[in-house]
Protein backbone atom coordinates (compact mmCIF):
# COMPACT_ATOMS: atom_id res chain seq x y z
CA UNK A 1 0.00 0.00 0.00
CA UNK A 2 1.10 3.42 -0.49
CA UNK A 3 0.10 6.93 0.13
CA UNK A 4 -0.42 9.87 -1.42
CA UNK A 5 0.82 12.24 0.62
CA UNK A 6 4.44 11.51 2.41
CA UNK A 7 4.60 12.49 5.96
CA UNK A 8 6.33 15.70 7.12
CA UNK A 9 9.79 15.73 7.39
CA UNK A 10 12.67 17.16 9.25
CA UNK A 11 10.88 16.75 12.94
CA UNK A 12 13.69 16.87 15.88
CA UNK A 13 11.11 16.36 18.31
CA UNK A 14 8.13 13.76 18.87
CA UNK A 15 5.51 13.37 22.03
CA UNK A 16 4.25 9.57 21.53
CA UNK A 17 0.85 9.63 22.81
CA UNK A 18 -0.11 6.31 23.76
CA UNK A 19 -3.47 5.19 25.69
CA UNK A 20 -4.31 1.57 26.56
CA UNK A 21 -7.99 2.89 27.81
CA UNK A 22 -9.53 0.75 25.04
CA UNK A 23 -10.86 -2.34 25.62
CA UNK A 24 -7.67 -4.23 27.19
CA UNK A 25 -5.61 -5.78 29.36
CA UNK A 26 -2.41 -3.64 28.97
CA UNK A 27 -0.57 -6.84 28.05
CA UNK A 28 0.93 -4.53 24.51
CA UNK A 29 2.42 -2.21 27.12
CA UNK A 30 3.66 -4.95 29.56
CA UNK A 31 5.04 -6.90 25.96
CA UNK A 32 6.52 -3.78 24.46
CA UNK A 33 8.86 -3.34 27.93
CA UNK A 34 10.50 -6.54 26.81
CA UNK A 35 11.69 -5.60 23.47
CA UNK A 36 15.54 -5.08 22.43
CA UNK A 37 15.40 -4.11 18.78
CA UNK A 38 15.42 -1.55 19.72
CA UNK A 39 14.25 -1.39 23.59
CA UNK A 40 11.79 1.59 24.41
CA UNK A 41 14.67 2.81 26.46
CA UNK A 42 17.19 3.21 24.00
CA UNK A 43 14.16 5.11 21.96
CA UNK A 44 13.02 7.26 24.95
CA UNK A 45 16.94 8.08 26.04
CA UNK A 46 18.07 9.27 22.20
CA UNK A 47 20.68 6.19 21.72
CA UNK A 48 19.57 5.84 18.01
CA UNK A 49 21.72 8.48 15.86
CA UNK A 50 19.36 10.49 13.98
CA UNK A 51 16.21 9.52 16.09
CA UNK A 52 13.99 12.91 16.97
CA UNK A 53 13.81 13.56 20.79
CA UNK A 54 11.10 11.10 22.08
CA UNK A 55 8.85 12.17 24.66
CA UNK A 56 6.53 9.41 25.63
CA UNK A 57 3.27 9.56 27.39
CA UNK A 58 2.29 5.65 28.55
CA UNK A 59 0.09 5.29 32.06
CA UNK A 60 2.22 2.31 33.45
CA UNK A 61 5.58 3.87 32.44
CA UNK A 62 5.14 7.37 33.46
CA UNK A 63 5.75 8.83 36.95
CA UNK A 64 2.93 11.45 36.64
CA UNK A 65 -0.27 10.14 37.79
CA UNK A 66 -4.15 12.00 37.35
CA UNK A 67 -4.29 15.43 36.01
CA UNK A 68 -0.78 15.98 35.59
CA UNK A 69 -0.29 12.71 33.53
CA UNK A 70 -3.48 13.61 31.44
CA UNK A 71 -1.69 17.64 30.77
CA UNK A 72 -0.63 16.65 27.65
CA UNK A 73 -3.19 14.98 26.43
CA UNK A 74 -5.42 17.83 26.78
CA UNK A 75 -2.87 20.11 25.55
CA UNK A 76 -2.71 17.37 22.06
CA UNK A 77 -6.48 17.90 21.86
CA UNK A 78 -6.32 21.70 21.63
CA UNK A 79 -3.60 21.53 19.45
CA UNK A 80 -0.84 23.36 22.00
CA UNK A 81 1.94 20.89 21.99
CA UNK A 82 5.31 22.07 21.72
CA UNK A 83 5.94 19.15 18.91
CA UNK A 84 4.40 16.82 16.83
CA UNK A 85 2.80 13.50 18.13
CA UNK A 86 2.43 9.91 17.43
CA UNK A 87 -0.89 8.11 18.84
CA UNK A 88 -0.42 5.09 19.95
CA UNK A 89 -3.39 2.57 20.42
CA UNK A 90 -4.09 -0.04 22.51
CA UNK A 91 -7.18 -2.00 23.56
CA UNK A 92 -10.25 -2.70 21.23
CA UNK A 93 -12.69 0.53 20.46
CA UNK A 94 -16.37 0.22 22.20
CA UNK A 95 -19.26 1.41 20.58
CA UNK A 96 -20.47 4.46 22.82
CA UNK A 97 -23.62 4.41 20.87
CA UNK A 98 -24.78 1.51 22.84
CA UNK A 99 -23.77 2.04 26.26
CA UNK A 100 -26.98 2.86 27.88
CA UNK A 101 -26.78 5.24 30.20
CA UNK A 102 -22.93 5.28 30.76
CA UNK A 103 -19.65 4.59 29.15
CA UNK A 104 -18.15 1.99 27.95
CA UNK A 105 -14.77 3.33 29.04
CA UNK A 106 -13.10 6.68 29.25
CA UNK A 107 -9.70 8.14 30.17
CA UNK A 108 -9.83 11.56 32.51
CA UNK A 109 -11.95 14.36 32.69
CA UNK A 110 -13.49 16.27 29.91
CA UNK A 111 -12.17 19.68 31.90
CA UNK A 112 -15.75 22.00 30.93
CA UNK A 113 -18.15 18.91 32.04
CA UNK A 114 -15.80 17.08 34.62
CA UNK A 115 -17.62 13.95 33.19
CA UNK A 116 -15.70 10.84 31.97
CA UNK A 117 -14.23 11.15 28.56
CA UNK A 118 -15.01 8.28 26.84
CA UNK A 119 -12.19 6.84 24.84
CA UNK A 120 -13.74 7.42 20.88
CA UNK A 121 -14.02 11.52 22.22
CA UNK A 122 -10.26 11.47 22.67
CA UNK A 123 -9.80 9.56 19.09
CA UNK A 124 -12.28 12.22 17.62
CA UNK A 125 -10.15 14.99 18.81
CA UNK A 126 -6.14 13.18 18.87
CA UNK A 127 -5.95 11.03 15.46
CA UNK A 128 -6.96 13.69 12.84
CA UNK A 129 -4.07 16.12 14.36
CA UNK A 130 -1.93 13.36 15.07
CA UNK A 131 1.71 13.00 12.55
CA UNK A 132 0.89 8.88 12.52
CA UNK A 133 -1.59 6.71 14.05
CA UNK A 134 -0.56 3.20 15.58
CA UNK A 135 -2.72 0.69 16.61
CA UNK A 136 -0.95 -1.65 19.28
CA UNK A 137 -2.09 -5.39 19.49
CA UNK A 138 -4.71 -7.33 18.12
CA UNK A 139 -7.34 -5.99 19.98
CA UNK A 140 -6.94 -2.25 18.36
CA UNK A 141 -6.14 -3.30 15.25
CA UNK A 142 -8.88 -5.63 14.49
CA UNK A 143 -11.37 -5.58 17.91
CA UNK A 144 -9.92 -8.94 18.59
CA UNK A 145 -11.33 -10.91 21.75
CA UNK A 146 -13.60 -7.89 22.84
CA UNK A 147 -14.92 -8.20 19.30
CA UNK A 148 -15.84 -11.95 19.24
CA UNK A 149 -19.39 -12.85 18.78
CA UNK A 150 -21.73 -12.72 21.73
CA UNK A 151 -20.08 -9.38 23.14
CA UNK A 152 -22.32 -6.65 24.28
CA UNK A 153 -20.07 -3.94 23.91
CA UNK A 154 -20.15 -3.75 19.73
CA UNK A 155 -16.25 -3.65 20.40
CA UNK A 156 -13.81 -3.01 17.07
CA UNK A 157 -10.95 -2.25 15.59
CA UNK A 158 -9.06 1.26 15.23
CA UNK A 159 -9.36 1.40 11.46
CA UNK A 160 -13.44 -0.03 12.00
CA UNK A 161 -13.71 3.10 14.09
CA UNK A 162 -11.76 5.71 12.22
CA UNK A 163 -12.25 4.24 8.37
CA UNK A 164 -10.00 2.01 6.85
CA UNK A 165 -9.39 5.83 4.00
CA UNK A 166 -8.22 7.74 7.47
CA UNK A 167 -5.20 9.56 6.88
CA UNK A 168 -3.26 11.20 9.73
CA UNK A 169 -1.89 14.83 10.09
CA UNK A 170 1.24 13.29 8.12
CA UNK A 171 -0.91 11.69 5.47
CA UNK A 172 -0.50 8.17 6.79
CA UNK A 173 -3.10 5.56 7.01
CA UNK A 174 -3.04 3.56 10.28
CA UNK A 175 -0.51 1.46 10.87
CA UNK A 176 -1.68 -1.88 12.32
CA UNK A 177 0.59 -4.34 14.42
CA UNK A 178 -1.39 -6.94 15.59
CA UNK A 179 -0.71 -9.63 18.18
CA UNK A 180 -1.79 -10.60 21.92
CA UNK A 181 0.14 -9.51 22.99
CA UNK A 182 2.26 -7.58 20.13
CA UNK A 183 5.90 -9.24 19.44
CA UNK A 184 7.78 -6.30 21.18
CA UNK A 185 10.43 -6.05 18.40
CA UNK A 186 8.05 -5.97 15.74
CA UNK A 187 5.96 -2.60 17.52
CA UNK A 188 9.50 -1.11 18.27
CA UNK A 189 10.79 -2.21 15.12
CA UNK A 190 7.71 -0.10 13.10
CA UNK A 191 7.63 3.24 15.61
CA UNK A 192 11.27 3.30 14.74
CA UNK A 193 10.85 3.22 11.75
CA UNK A 194 7.81 6.11 11.74
CA UNK A 195 10.76 8.34 13.87
CA UNK A 196 12.99 7.85 11.27
CA UNK A 197 10.46 9.08 8.74
CA UNK A 198 9.38 11.57 10.35
CA UNK A 199 13.16 13.01 10.94
CA UNK A 200 13.21 12.46 6.74
CA UNK A 201 15.68 9.57 7.02
CA UNK A 202 13.39 7.26 6.05
CA UNK A 203 10.93 6.59 3.10
CA UNK A 204 7.36 5.96 3.67
CA UNK A 205 6.11 2.81 5.50
CA UNK A 206 5.02 0.07 3.26
CA UNK A 207 1.87 -1.32 4.31
CA UNK A 208 -0.14 -4.49 2.95
CA UNK A 209 -3.92 -4.37 2.82
CA UNK A 210 -4.70 -4.36 6.17
CA UNK A 211 -2.22 -2.10 7.02
CA UNK A 212 0.45 -4.14 8.79
CA UNK A 213 4.06 -3.55 8.03
CA UNK A 214 4.83 -5.54 4.32
CA UNK A 215 7.80 -6.34 6.14
CA UNK A 216 6.85 -8.13 9.33
CA UNK A 217 3.90 -9.59 8.35
CA UNK A 218 4.78 -10.70 4.80
CA UNK A 219 5.53 -14.45 5.15
CA UNK A 220 3.29 -17.16 6.93
CA UNK A 221 4.48 -18.47 10.66
CA UNK A 222 4.66 -21.73 8.53
CA UNK A 223 7.26 -20.66 6.24
CA UNK A 224 9.63 -20.03 8.92
CA UNK A 225 8.72 -22.56 11.14
CA UNK A 226 11.31 -25.30 12.22
CA UNK A 227 8.50 -27.53 11.84
CA UNK A 228 7.43 -27.40 8.85
CA UNK A 229 9.97 -30.05 7.30
CA UNK A 230 8.09 -32.81 8.96
CA UNK A 231 4.74 -31.16 7.44
CA UNK A 232 6.26 -31.47 3.98
CA UNK A 233 7.13 -35.22 5.00
CA UNK A 234 3.87 -35.72 6.06
CA UNK A 235 5.06 -36.55 9.75
CA UNK A 236 2.21 -35.25 12.04
CA UNK A 237 2.10 -34.41 15.82
CA UNK A 238 -0.57 -36.34 17.75
CA UNK A 239 -0.02 -34.60 20.94
CA UNK A 240 1.88 -31.57 22.25
CA UNK A 241 4.88 -33.78 23.60
CA UNK A 242 5.67 -34.22 19.89
CA UNK A 243 8.36 -31.89 17.90
CA UNK A 244 6.88 -32.42 14.80
CA UNK A 245 4.07 -30.77 12.66
CA UNK A 246 1.34 -29.07 15.09
CA UNK A 247 -1.17 -28.93 11.98
CA UNK A 248 -3.61 -31.78 12.66
CA UNK A 249 -3.79 -31.12 17.01
CA UNK A 250 -4.79 -27.34 15.87
CA UNK A 251 -2.17 -25.08 14.57
CA UNK A 252 -2.99 -22.78 11.92
CA UNK A 253 0.45 -21.92 11.32
CA UNK A 254 0.41 -22.61 7.33
CA UNK A 255 -2.29 -20.00 6.58
CA UNK A 256 -1.46 -16.69 9.41
CA UNK A 257 0.89 -13.92 8.59
CA UNK A 258 3.46 -13.70 11.32
CA UNK A 259 7.02 -13.83 11.67
CA UNK A 260 7.19 -15.08 15.44
CA UNK A 261 8.64 -18.39 13.76
CA UNK A 262 11.58 -16.60 12.40
CA UNK A 263 12.14 -13.94 15.28
CA UNK A 264 11.03 -15.55 18.21
CA UNK A 265 9.70 -13.67 20.91
CA UNK A 266 12.46 -12.07 23.36
CA UNK A 267 15.95 -11.91 22.32
CA UNK A 268 15.29 -14.42 19.36
CA UNK A 269 13.87 -17.03 22.03
CA UNK A 270 10.18 -18.55 22.10
CA UNK A 271 7.76 -18.09 19.82
CA UNK A 272 4.76 -20.46 19.99
CA UNK A 273 5.18 -23.43 17.56
CA UNK A 274 8.73 -22.94 18.51
CA UNK A 275 8.06 -23.70 22.06
CA UNK A 276 5.39 -26.76 21.76
CA UNK A 277 2.35 -24.14 21.41
CA UNK A 278 -0.17 -24.82 18.55
CA UNK A 279 -0.91 -21.16 16.44
CA UNK A 280 -3.96 -19.86 16.86
CA UNK A 281 -3.63 -16.77 14.52
CA UNK A 282 -4.12 -14.13 16.73
CA UNK A 283 -2.95 -11.89 14.44
CA UNK A 284 -5.29 -12.32 11.84
CA UNK A 285 -8.19 -9.52 11.16
CA UNK A 286 -10.62 -12.77 12.02
CA UNK A 287 -9.19 -13.83 15.64
CA UNK A 288 -10.61 -15.32 17.48
CA UNK A 289 -13.94 -16.56 15.86
CA UNK A 290 -12.82 -17.72 12.70
CA UNK A 291 -9.98 -20.06 14.59
CA UNK A 292 -12.17 -21.40 16.83
CA UNK A 293 -12.07 -23.59 18.62
CA UNK A 294 -8.37 -23.19 19.49
CA UNK A 295 -7.44 -27.36 19.65
CA UNK A 296 -9.31 -28.42 16.98
CA UNK A 297 -7.70 -29.70 13.16
CA UNK A 298 -8.12 -26.69 10.70
CA UNK A 299 -10.75 -27.48 8.53
CA UNK A 300 -7.43 -27.26 5.78
CA UNK A 301 -5.58 -29.09 7.48
CA UNK A 302 -7.33 -32.80 7.70
CA UNK A 303 -7.51 -32.30 3.22
CA UNK A 304 -3.44 -31.36 3.11
CA UNK A 305 -2.89 -34.15 6.32
CA UNK A 306 -4.47 -36.31 4.49
CA UNK A 307 -2.92 -35.90 1.16
CA UNK A 308 0.88 -35.43 2.52
CA UNK A 309 0.38 -39.00 4.76
CA UNK A 310 -1.54 -41.06 2.35
CA UNK A 311 1.42 -41.14 -0.60
CA UNK A 312 3.63 -38.21 -1.14
CA UNK A 313 5.06 -37.63 2.66
CA UNK A 314 5.58 -41.57 3.14
CA UNK A 315 7.75 -41.66 -0.12
CA UNK A 316 9.95 -38.77 0.62
CA UNK A 317 10.39 -40.16 4.33
CA UNK A 318 11.72 -43.59 3.04
CA UNK A 319 13.84 -41.87 0.47
CA UNK A 320 15.32 -39.59 2.32
CA UNK A 321 15.82 -42.21 5.47
CA UNK A 322 17.68 -44.10 2.20
CA UNK A 323 19.89 -41.65 1.07
CA UNK A 324 20.84 -41.05 5.16
CA UNK A 325 21.69 -44.43 5.47
CA UNK A 326 24.13 -44.01 2.49
CA UNK A 327 25.65 -40.49 3.29
CA UNK A 328 26.37 -41.73 7.16
CA UNK A 329 29.49 -43.61 6.13
CA UNK A 330 32.49 -42.53 5.59
CA UNK A 331 34.51 -42.64 2.23
CA UNK A 332 36.81 -46.26 1.53
CA UNK A 333 39.68 -44.55 1.25
CA UNK A 334 39.74 -43.31 4.86
CA UNK A 335 41.89 -46.11 6.22
CA UNK A 336 45.15 -46.59 8.00
CA UNK A 337 46.33 -49.31 5.51
CA UNK A 338 49.94 -49.00 3.99
CA UNK A 339 48.20 -48.13 0.66
CA UNK A 340 46.85 -44.75 -0.57
CA UNK A 341 43.60 -45.27 -2.02
CA UNK A 342 42.05 -41.39 -2.07
CA UNK A 343 42.61 -41.73 -5.86
CA UNK A 344 45.56 -39.32 -5.76
CA UNK A 345 47.41 -39.26 -8.53
CA UNK A 346 50.48 -36.48 -8.89
CA UNK A 347 51.32 -35.30 -12.24
CA UNK A 348 55.10 -34.82 -10.61
CA UNK A 349 56.79 -37.70 -9.80
CA UNK A 350 60.25 -36.49 -9.03
CA UNK A 351 62.53 -38.42 -11.64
Amino acid sequence: MTTETAAPSGVDEVHILWTSEGMSCDGDTISVTAASLPSIEDVVLGALPGLPKVHLHNKVLAYETGEDFMKVFHQAARGELDAPFVLVVEGSIPNENINGDGYWTSMGNDPETGEPRPLNDWLDLLAPKALAVVAVGTCATYGGIHAMAGNPTGCMGLADYLGWDFRSAGGLPIINVPGCPVQPDNFMETLTWLLYQAAGMAPTIPLDDQLRPTWLFGKTVHEGCDRAAYYEQGDFAKDYNSPKCQVKIGCWGPVVNCNVTKRGWMDGIGGCPNVGGICIACTMPGFPDMFMPFMDEPPGGSVSSALLSSTYGPLVRSLRAVTNRTVNHEPKWRHNRSELTSGYAPRWTGR
